[in-house]
């Protein structure tokens, strides 16, 4: 195990001794499952109250870097990456910038339909006779009146079914990049799209994609989404549009 021990500053130590164990790990010099120095002898290495370094720990912990263990063998260790974990921290983080304005929503919906294609594509070669099943119970929810589910319960049909659409693309790192997209841009452009969207029309657009999906043909799965973004695109261009003069 190699950490810097070098002197730090009196100013936020405790986010100093965090941020030099978080770069040891990230640089591998600590490995998952690896038991951290003792509080006390860290306190020492850093020349630090325990308290300081309890404070140092609690924040490791809260970015799921370290967990500690109770009993004779315990102690504070380094975690396995959740990857799940990381992408809800980008979730929120993303759904605070989209919030503020951050993104125009015709950027969103063409980084979207670039980055749900590649999904689409492998779902199209990888996707499972569960996975389309799901896909079909959400585009009978879909099809459902208004009087059967609310706009609300409609949105997070549209998400659970881009979510297994993403899922069936069976590849993990496209996975964590897309988790973002889907479970906080999606959410949010809904909320701008669902007055004026038809219903009809966008269950139609998931039929399509399902039905390519069925069959494993990726050129149609795409062009299907790629129908389902421009017409998001014309419903954004709509919705900006001022009103006419009286």
């Amino acid at each position: 195990m190699v950490l810097d021990y070098n002197a730090v500053v009196t100013t936020s130590v405790a986010k100093q001794i965090a941020e030099g164990i978080r770069q040891a790990i990230v640089e591998g010099k600590i490995k998952v499952g690896e038991r951290l120095p003792t509080e006390e002898d860290l306190a020492k290495s850093y020349q630090v109250s325990r308290p300081t370094i309890r404070e140092a720990l609690k924040r490791l912990a809260a970015q799921h870097l370290v967990h500690s263990r109770r009993g004779p063998a315990g102690g504070n260790f380094v975690s396995r990456p959740d990857s799940r974990q990381a992408a809800q921290t980008l979730v929120g983080l993303s759904t605070l910038l989209v919030g503020l304005g951050a993104f125009e929503l015709d950027e969103i919906v063409a980084a979207r339909l670039h980055m749900e294609a590649v999904c689409a594509r492998l779902a199209a070669a990888a996707r499972t006779e569960a996975q389309l099943a799901a896909m079909a119970r959400e585009l009978d929810v879909q099809r459902a009146s208004r009087e059967e589910i609310s706009d609300e319960m409609f949105c997070d049909s549209d998400v659970r079914f881009h979510r297994t659409l993403v899922d069936a693309a069976g590849n993990a790192p496209l996975g964590f990049m897309m988790h973002v997209v889907i479970e906080a841009m999606l959410p949010v452009t809904n909320m701008v799209f669902f007055r004026v969207r038809e219903r009809r029309r966008i269950a139609d657009f998931h039929q399509a994609i399902l039905e390519a999906l069925t069959v494993r043909d990726g050129d149609a799965a795409v062009a299907a989404l790629a129908g389902l973004m421009g017409y998001l695109e014309e419903l954004y261009q709509d919705v900006k549009r001022p009103p006419a003069e009286p």
